[in-house]
Order: C-alpha cells, then structure tokens, then sequence
C-alpha cells in the first residue's frame, strides 16, 4: 500500500551509484572526478587505485558499486561500460569554532560532499571498423620547389 515507485531516470543501457557525506570539499573530490570522466570503467578504476589524493579511495568504492549496480541490477556487459557522469555536490557542513584571543572565537567550517557516478555500457566496435581505409595512391604529388642553391646548381649544368 506504500507509494507507487518512481520512473527510472536514467536509459536502459545506464547504471548510477551515489556516495554521500565524504569528509572532503567538494572542490577537491571535484578534481578526482575529471580524472575519470569519460574513461572505460576499466581504465578509470586504475587511475583511482594509482592516485595519490586521499578522497580516491572514496570515489573508487562509488565506481565500483555503479559497476556492480550495472553488471547485477541492469544485465550490462563490465567490459563495455563507461564513465559518462562524475557530478558533485554540497552536502552537509559542520560548524566548529576555534578559540582566539580576549574571549573570541573564528568559525570553522568542516564541509562534507557528495558525488554521483553513472556508467554506460557502450559496446566496442570491431577492431577492423576502427583501422582507416587504405588509402588509394593518385597521380604523382606535385614536386616541392627547389631551393635558391638547388636551382643555381640546376642552371650550371644546363648551361655547361
């Protein structure tokens, strides 16, 4: 008898997982997620596992689980899949003050963040679609002009 569930959102072909109240700001996660925008899943989970910043572990956990999501709840292929979305977000923020001189306090603000990743399985195409066409070999390519010696060179032996 409860509420009737929501329409999906996202395509059939897309999986999402959200990770909320990271101890981070959001500007700072916001670097980690250019990072793996756009990339195959494969790819975005080694640059996580290979970064230096601290939130990477954080995003890494969300990126698995949009994986999971994709490959359990939606029937995706893992190997397919790639990173289309990386947003963030404000979350919630703790107010904290540290004492100063005479009696006064300076705010400090602790922010938490949240981020959204949301994976596609977009099917490679074959490896002889992607290789150019042979390129086809016309009449001969005009010749370069020559240079000033080359030419003085030329009309010697003409003239001699």
């Amino acid at each position: 008898m409860g509420k009737k569930a929501l329409a999906r959102v996202l395509g059939d072909n897309q999986a999402r997982a959200v990770a909320r109240n990271i101890r981070t700001s959001p500007r700072k996660l916001n670097l980690v997620a250019q990072s793996i925008r756009g990339k195959s899943a494969e790819a975005a989970l080694a640059e996580l596992t290979f970064s230096p910043r601290r939130v990477a572990v954080e995003v890494k956990k969300a990126l698995e689980s949009a994986i999971a999501n994709a490959e359990n709840n939606h029937d995706l292929d893992v190997d397919d899949l790639v990173v289309t979305e990386a947003s963030v977000g404000k979350n919630m923020v703790l107010k904290r003050f540290h004492a100063r001189a005479r009696g006064r306090g300076a705010g400090i603000q602790k922010p938490f963040s949240q981020i959204t990743i949301v994976v596609e399985e977009k099917p490679r195409e074959k490896e002889e679609a992607k290789k150019p066409a042979a390129k086809k070999t016309s009449a001969k390519a005009p010749a370069k002009q020559p240079t000033k010696k080359a030419a003085a060179a030329n009309r010697a032996k003409e003239t001699a």
